[in-house]
């Protein structure tokens, strides 16, 4: 399916990375959604630096970019050569108010949908975590009564030897 089928916000979605435990955005992939070129864009934020606080952008270390280049299949000749800045979701909507541009601040509206989307996946996948657990512990504790429970039946159908037995047994016959 290519990029262009899906709807904007998970067009934006694909994007969306996690690095040092954040949700991010590429440059490359913000300005194209932005409608304007990657130098442009990091003009913008070069511009307006006060704007863009350490938790809005930050350039991926060398070893992050190593990283992110052996994850995408990239020639050797071609593509990046300094490592790129990457937008939180702050810094993607701050982005759009810097640019100034229609499109730009069109598609902010689907970044910002995107980030919340994925955040609330994540929550959902954290309360279904928390659930899993309680639930194994819930079992831990039942699987114990349980085999309590199995232990008193066995001991209870178990023959005991003191226990007198009723009915006929043949060593009981009178010999005649």
């Amino acid at each position: 399916m290519a990029n262009e089928d899906l709807a904007p916000v998970e067009r934006v979605e694909r994007r969306i990375l996690t690095i040092r435990g954040q949700k991010v955005i590429l440059d490359s992939d913000l300005a194209e959604l932005y409608g304007v070129e990657t130098k442009a864009l990091n003009q913008a934020v070069r511009r307006n630096r006060d704007r863009f606080p350490e938790d809005f952008v930050f350039r991926l270390s060398d070893d992050e970019f190593a990283n992110l280049r052996s994850q995408s299949v990239t020639s050797s000749w071609g593509g990046r050569r300094i490592p790129p800045n990457v937008f939180t979701e702050h810094g993607a909507l701050m982005a759009a108010n810097v640019l100034r541009s229609d499109r730009a601040i069109e598609m902010s509206v689907f970044v910002v949908r995107a980030f919340v989307g994925l955040r609330g996946a994540l929550a959902s996948q954290a309360e279904m975590l928390c659930k899993l657990e309680e639930l194994e512990e819930r079992v831990g504790a039942h699987d114990e009564a349980i085999q309590a429970i199995v232990a008193a039946m066995r001991q209870l159908m178990a023959p005991d030897s003191h226990t007198p037995q009723i009915g006929f047994h043949a060593e009981d016959r009178v010999a005649g």
